[in-house]
């Protein structure tokens, strides 16, 4: 069993959370087009645009000009409480995690993600540059609606 960790990050968002969540759960695919520079494909394994529980999606990132792959299973949604649990389920990410878990909530004014995962040595980076990744997203679709 490797080392267990958490990281969480919230960013305050001028347009609100609300609007946050609305574009993680009902409209995903809309994400490559606010932010073609760090995704560059989205695929999910169902028609329609919402998120569901055990919807599995697909993306592509940039890793500082290399392109990276995710797979995750929606294991949670919460509309009450505007949040998603979103399972990696393969991809370069478990290369060097047994798992890893992502939430995002929204609060107000303020969106949160956590990363919850289990290295697989102790030797093993933290996921500090997925957890970048996704917050810098998530400012992407603030500027977006604060267009």
């Amino acid at each position: 069993m490797g080392v267990k960790g958490k990281l969480i990050g919230s960013i305050e968002v001028k347009c609100g959370g609300h609007l946050i969540h609305d574009i993680l759960h009902t409209n995903p695919r809309h994400i490559l087009n606010i932010s073609p520079s760090k995704l560059s494909h989205f695929e999910m394994d169902h028609e329609g645009e919402s998120l569901k529980i055990g919807s599995i999606v697909n993306w592509k990132y940039n890793d500082d000009g290399s392109e990276k792959t995710i797979k995750e299973v929606i294991e949670a949604i919460d509309v009450e409480k505007k949040s998603i649990t979103w399972k990696v389920i393969g991809g370069d990410v478990l290369e060097l995690y047994n798992s890893l878990s992502i939430i995002t909530s929204c609060e107000g004014e303020w969106t949160t993600c956590t990363f919850v995962y289990d290295k697989k040595t102790e030797d093993a980076s933290e996921p500090l540059v997925p957890f970048g990744l996704l917050l810098n997203v998530l400012k992407d679709i603030e500027a977006h609606h604060l267009k």
